[in-house]
């Protein structure tokens, strides 16, 4: 997926900069593998994850296809793609950090999900302030990065998905997930 993004992506500048954190995670990924393996869940949510980030970066969040059909077929105000990045940018790293917290033991587990939540919240507004400074520093070639699409309110609506990503996947995975880490040390 990720040379398939790469080959003539919308915008070269900006696909690097989309698919820099999938890269950086699956460097983590490899990294970290003979000393920390995740659960086959968080593994198939960090692989989904990535997915979502590399055809972000194939065509921008602003100009994904399929959303740019729904935003035309619905008469909707925007392209919707960069709504489903922020909230996967809660989903997922919220079961990756829960799962170090629980199992490495840093955390008693009834504050796993709240500081689980936490973490990916910090993450969202450092990640806001990487796209402020991008644009500080690269001017109108940063448009496409940023993706507000003339929404005043989008660096808001960015951190309340990733929120919002983060309590469906504590909510809705936690017994799946406390499933899957028995018997992992």
């Amino acid at each position: 997926m990720l040379i398939w993004s790469g080959i003539e992506p919308f915008d070269r500048f900006t696909w690097f900069l989309e698919v820099l954190p999938a890269i950086l995670g699956l460097a983590a990924v490899v990294v970290t593998w003979n000393r920390f393996r995740f659960t086959p869940l968080v593994y198939a949510l960090i692989c989904l994850h990535c997915l979502v980030l590399m055809v972000g970066g194939k065509y921008t969040y602003a100009e994904n296809p399929l959303f740019n059909w729904l935003r035309d077929h619905y008469g909707l105000a925007r392209n919707y793609y960069d709504r489903l990045g922020h909230f996967m940018q809660g989903f997922v790293p919220a079961l990756v950090v829960r799962e170090v917290f629980l199992r490495r033991e840093i955390v008693k587990p009834n504050w796993g999900d709240f500081l689980a939540w936490s973490v990916c919240m910090g993450l969202s507004a450092f990640y806001e302030f990487i796209e402020w400074w991008v644009a500080l520093l690269t001017g109108e070639s940063a448009t496409a990065f940023l993706g507000t699409q003339g929404d005043v309110w989008d660096t808001q609506w960015d951190m309340f998905l990733c929120s919002a990503g983060a309590v469906a996947a504590l909510t809705l995975l936690r017994g799946v997930h406390d499933r899957s880490m028995r018997g992992y040390h």
